[in-house]
């Protein structure tokens, strides 16, 4: 086998391994969320609430175009779990904010996220080199 026949073949599995663990978590979060009658972009929306956010940012860190994340934004607004209140800095832009029972529902969220995680077998200090490492992936040169 040539080197670039083995690195095609460690980047086939390794890239196996990456879907296979992406399809776990989205099934997690699918299973947790649904128990709390929630949807999955739903909760990874109040999962990624972790303080005041404009929808671009919102959507970047749930991967989607800001149009998609407004459409669960406001299904959540309109439960009542999440508001709009002007930005701080920018009077264009507003800020999403959870409300009290919103922070209540992501608290519990958050609580059964960690329920037999498909991460959960990896120790803090494995989950941050893994962390590295996909970040390391991922980075784009500017």
């Amino acid at each position: 086998m040539t080197e670039s026949q083995a690195q095609a073949t460690a980047e086939r599995e390794l890239c196996g391994l990456v879907n296979g663990l992406a399809q776990q978590i989205a099934d997690h979060v699918r299973g947790r969320a649904g128990t709390l009658g929630l949807t999955a972009p739903q909760a990874t929306v109040l999962r990624e609430m972790t303080g005041p956010l404009t929808m671009r940012e919102l959507a970047g860190r749930m991967g989607c175009e800001p149009s998609n994340a407004t459409f669960v934004v406001d299904k959540l607004e309109n439960q009542g779990l999440v508001e709009r209140v002007a930005h701080p800095t920018d009077r264009r832009a507003k800020h999403l904010v959870l409300t009290d029972e919103g922070a209540v529902l992501r608290g519990r969220l958050i609580d059964l996220l960690a329920e037999e995680s498909p991460l959960a077998g990896l120790t803090i200090e494995q989950q941050r080199v893994l962390h590295g490492l996909l970040e390391q992936a991922v980075a784009r040169p500017e």
